[in-house]
């Protein structure tokens, strides 16, 4: 037991520095030898830390949010701290534990027959999960920050029906009561209901393996995406990439952005990938140019060719870097100083409601920086070997490829393509 005149003073701190989430631990000193280090039960990427403050950096809402739940519990402890030293109460790790799950009203979440309780275990234990189908260990940040967004879900639905999720209580029923909760009440697209309902059904699969009880339809629940007819996508071919290119434009602002418009487009990459790009990527090869890309979504490095709407690009110099959310505002000028107002069918975020709202609008509101990738596989699609196409946007099978163009599968296109080979 710590002496009652010794002060405590406590830091947060990671334990690694993968490239993935981990999680974010407190160390608290008692003095005299008195160490503990006891895990938050809140993750981070390492990037988004910083080691000077002991705190996320403050460059988005998330880590913002973190950080304010961090000091909270650091106010928490130390009076839970005072107070048990006061009484003369033992503090060890298990105390800690508990008035750190206090601090956040965890103790429900003890009970392992509840859905959330499984979710927070797989986001505890990200940094150590294996991957499904690979050899590697650690889920990627995304996949946690799906998982969060999960367990948020599934804590309103149990506001919504006033009562705790459990697996043993994931009948037909209450599924299907789910899923109109997440379609009518919430107002989700169907790709987001489907991958909530795939998520109910994975966890379940989890919480079984570790001896949980469940509903035997638990693992009988189906997904759903949109069907074809349902996916409105919306790409810019190639004769409006040249009214793009050729468009007068005054601002910088919209001149660096049409200049990552273009490659986006010429290169194939997530909007997030593009945006990483620079010019060290850049190598020249006897065949030509290429620009090595890392994408953090599948973890796979690949070698892109600088096409030659790329080349022209390049050779106005390596356009500034800008952040995604910026990006996206940025090109939607610019597609509309190019004359891009034909009206399309699309899906438009609603900022009041923040759901996407299906309607005609002019074709230059609907882009975005997704627009980019699948402007690049619909473009080429059938000028180049679709397998070279997929090796440059990433995709692993052929099916979800063509799902994402929206494209049927050609049965001739691989005996066509033999013939011209020959």
């Amino acid at each position: 037991m710590a002496n009652i005149n010794e002060m405590a003073t406590i830091k947060f701190q990671l334990r690694s520095e993968a490239n993935k989430a981990v999680p974010i631990y407190f160390y608290l000193s008692m003095g005299r030898g008195s160490f503990f280090r006891i895990r938050t039960g809140f993750s981070i990427l390492p990037s988004n830390w910083s080691k000077a403050k002991g705190f996320p950096k403050q460059n988005d809402t998330a880590n913002k949010n973190t950080e304010s739940n961090l000091k909270s519990l650091e106010k928490h402890l130390l009076e839970c701290i005072n107070e048990a030293q006061a009484k003369g109460e033992e503090i060890n790790k298990e105390f800690l534990e508990r008035k750190t799950d206090a601090c956040f009203h965890r103790e429900i979440q003890t009970d392992v027959s509840l859905v959330s309780y499984q979710v927070q275990y797989i986001i505890d234990h990200a940094d150590t999960r294996k991957i499904q189908g690979k050899s590697k260990i650690g889920l990627a940040p995304n996949t946690v920050k799906n998982y969060q967004t999960f367990k948020n879900i599934v804590l309103e639905f149990e506001k919504s029906i006033k009562k705790p999720l459990r697996f043993r209580d994931l009948s037909p029923e209450l599924v299907e009561k789910f899923k109109n909760w997440l379609l009518k009440k919430k107002g989700y697209s169907v790709n987001h209901a489907g991958k909530s309902l795939a998520f109910l059904k994975s966890v379940s699969k989890d919480a079984e393996k570790l001896g949980v009880a469940i509903h035997p339809n638990a693992l009988k629940i189906e997904a759903f995406t949109e069907s074809n007819e349902d996916r409105y996508i919306v790409t810019l071919s190639f004769d409006e990439l040249n009214r793009i290119e050729k468009a007068e434009l005054t601002r910088d602002a919209l001149i660096n952005a049409r200049m990552w418009l273009l490659l986006g487009c010429e290169l194939g990459q997530r909007g997030e990938d593009l945006m990483k790009i620079r010019l060290s990527d850049i190598r020249t090869t006897l065949d030509g140019q290429l620009i090595d890309v890392y994408q953090q979504k599948g973890k796979k490095h690949v070698s892109v060719p600088i096409t030659p709407r790329a080349q022209r690009i390049l050779a106005q110099g390596f356009p500034e870097k800008i952040a995604l959310s910026n990006f996206n505002d940025y090109i939607k000028d610019v597609c509309k100083e190019a004359g891009l107002d034909e009206i399309t069918d699309g899906k438009k975020m609603d900022p009041e409601t923040k759901r996407k709202v299906f309607g005609k609008y002019p074709k230059h509101e609907l882009i975005t920086s997704h627009a980019c990738r699948r402007s690049f596989a619909t473009n080429y699609y059938k000028r180049i070997p679709t397998t070279v196409i997929m090796g440059i946007t990433g995709h692993t099978k052929e099916s979800t490829f063509l799902q994402y163009i929206n494209k049927p599968k050609d049965k001739d296109e691989n005996a066509k393509l033999f013939l011209s080979y020959l």
